[in-house]
């Protein structure tokens, strides 16, 4: 799930049929939107141009033309470096062209076969389909289970056995970033999930792990850029 945008009710999200990923449109209102840090990186279709999204550590702050279409998949946390052959770490905060990434035959064709389909959506997730259908990389897996089940950085590290550098290196390529700071962006949205449903502030910190609801507010403003109140505003929905 996107997260944290202004309302925009021509976005639209389901699993996709590549494991693990999400298909989102939308079409925008014109409005800045905001998009906040996941773990994710997304492979978008932008009225003809496909652009890669790497992962956040801040929130993006983005606008489009009322109107524009966007199709995309989300594929979930470390498993578009090895699907689009960039480490994450090379994208890390930055919406990047394909074409800067694979030969210009190759995005041409794929192109045209998404922007030419009666729907660009399904035509980009059936070419997704086609094209990465690798296993995830156990690593990647061992890390994710680990940091959902509060495992700190040597248990990690031992479980896979590696040194804490060599597991730091290998994380900035899966996820773009360490195994510290991807268990701060999981737990944010954890959290702003449970914040969402109606949970109170204070309780939603006490159950996700902050030492407190002024550590959750901290944390929250440092990494989307404002207060848990202003981002949870009843104008701002989850959204993409």
């Amino acid at each position: 799930m996107q997260t944290g945008c202004v309302v925009e009710v021509a976005y639209r999200e389901r699993p996709a049929r590549v494991p693990g990923a999400v298909l989102w449109t939308r079409t925008a209102d014109g409005r800045a939107y905001r998009v906040l840090p996941d773990g994710c990186m997304d492979l978008l279709w932008i009225e003809g141009t496909l652009v890669v999204a790497g992962p956040d550590s801040r929130a993006y702050d983005g606008s489009a033309e009322g109107g524009t279409r966007f199709a995309a998949l989300r594929f979930a946390p470390g498993r578009a470096p090895s699907l689009l052959g960039v480490p994450a770490r090379e994208v890390l905060d930055q919406r990047v062209p394909l074409a800067e990434l694979w030969s210009a035959r190759r995005v041409r064709r794929l192109a045209d076969r998404v922007g030419t389909a009666a729907d660009p959506a399904v035509a980009l997730e059936d070419a997704a389909s086609e094209l990465f259908d690798q296993a995830p990389d156990p690593l990647t897996t061992h890390v994710l289970r680990g940091v959902r089940r509060g495992l700190g950085v040597p248990e990690l590290a031992a479980g896979v056995g590696l040194s804490e550098r060599q597991l730091h290196r290998r994380c900035l390529d899966a996820f773009g970033y360490g195994p510290k700071m991807l268990d701060r962006v999981l737990r944010l949205n954890r959290a702003l999930d449970r914040a969402r449903s109606g949970s109170p502030l204070a309780e939603v910190a006490a159950r996700t792990g902050y030492a407190d609801q002024a550590h959750f507010s901290r944390d929250v403003k440092a990494l989307t850029g404002v207060p848990p109140r202003v981002l949870l505003a009843p104008e701002r929905v989850p959204a993409g």
